[in-house]
């Protein structure tokens, strides 16, 4: 084709020609009628979605590796287009509408600036990505970005209570969403576009966004911190096996002036995501409690009365043995050239990822423990 463009039409038909791996069987195998391995996409349509399909095919399409045709990950891109779904009926339900404006609205609220600082960043991390014809590093910001940032805790974050300055920075932000989802996702995104307010225009034409918003660092690094620090008490009420109904008080160690003005601003989003009962600052108590450090502050969940502490120590310690024990088992394989060289390749792989998980529990399993002291 490129001689036939030069010949007739003096031109080449294109600048840049991107070559695809192999789209091969989840095994790895090459996909034979013989072989009875073939993957019809159009089963996989009709049972996930053309939009899970398109998603999984940019997000697996790595330079230089072919693609493993994974059903599963099918499966959790359609999971993902219900919960972009499910973001769009909850902003509905709370009077958010189409943003009408290219350019991110003004805010003062911490998380309002950061959600904005965080589309900025994926606008710019996409733009990146696909200048480079990095497909699946798109697919994989843009993903992170709608169920990390947006859904998990943005929406979670403003559940307390919208007030008209978060609408419209959550209309704003949904509409970005759309547009850089729309070259992975477009079936299900033009439908939003539309059903979430009036169009000028289809989707498919929309303005690309600009990473054009001023980027609050401060504001970034607070909800950070509190996303971090909320994230570290639910594993620890989870390694504990603290009832999930259950509200503990929180008391407060070695806190400077910074993690003081951030508990009184989000000491409420805190309480809420963290099931706190209550905030003090203070020296750590007696008996028995789980103990938290985020930065240079202690954080410190009393909890005698609310679980059975020695029961609970033995049952963490008789786990950590038994994770330990296999962690040990399946390193000694590992170590064995005999294993490694002579065993399957998916063997060796899947001893390797068993041991990796087995350390990791092993971990979490004597942190749960020193929480306890």
């Amino acid at each position: 084709m490129a001689m036939q463009g030069m010949e007739f039409m003096g031109d080449v038909p294109w600048r840049k020609l991107y070559l695809h791996g192999l789209v091969r069987a989840a095994d790895g195998q090459k996909m034979s009628k013989s072989k009875g391995n073939v993957v019809d996409p159009l089963g996989l349509i009709d049972k996930f979605g053309a939009d899970a399909l398109r998603f999984f095919m940019a997000a697996m399409e790595s330079q230089g590796r072919d693609v493993k045709m994974d059903e599963k990950r099918v499966e959790g891109y359609r999971n993902f287009a219900t919960k972009l779904w499910n973001a769009a009926r909850f902003l509905q339900s709370n009077g958010v509408t189409a943003s009408t404006s290219h350019e991110a609205p003004a805010a003062q609220l911490p998380v309002n600036r950061w959600i904005i600082a965080e589309t900025v960043a994926t606008v710019q991390a996409i733009d990146s990505a696909l200048a480079d014809l990095r497909f699946d590093a798109a697919a994989n910001a843009i993903y992170h970005f709608v169920w990390d940032q947006f859904c998990d805790w943005y929406i979670e974050l403003t559940k307390g209570g919208m007030d008209d300055e978060t609408r419209a920075v959550a209309g704003w932000a949904f509409d970005q969403i759309l547009v850089m989802l729309h070259p992975f996702m477009p079936f299900i995104t033009e439908e939003l576009w539309h059903l979430t307010g009036a169009r000028a225009n289809e989707l498919i034409v929309a303005q690309w966004p600009q990473a054009l918003a001023a980027v609050d660092s401060e504001a970034q690094a607070e909800i950070d911190w509190l996303i971090r620090l909320v994230s570290a008490i639910r594993t620890a009420r989870t390694e504990l096996n603290v009832p999930p109904g259950a509200k503990l008080p929180v008391v407060v160690s070695d806190g400077s002036e910074k993690t003081h003005r951030r508990l009184d601003r989000q000491g409420a989003a805190l309480a809420r995501l963290g099931r706190i009962a209550s905030l003090t600052f203070g020296e750590a108590p007696t008996g028995g409690a789980a103990q938290i450090v985020v930065d240079e502050a202690t954080f410190i969940l009393p909890l005698e009365g609310v679980i059975d502490i020695a029961a609970e120590k033995a049952r963490l310690a008789k786990a950590l043995a038994a994770a330990q024990k296999e962690r040990d088992a399946l390193g000694g394989r590992l170590s064995n050239p005999s294993f490694v060289e002579k065993a399957k390749p998916e063997a060796v792989a899947k001893a390797r990822e068993d041991h990796g998980e087995k350390t990791a529990e092993a971990e979490q399993l004597q942190a749960a423990l020193d929480r306890l002291g």
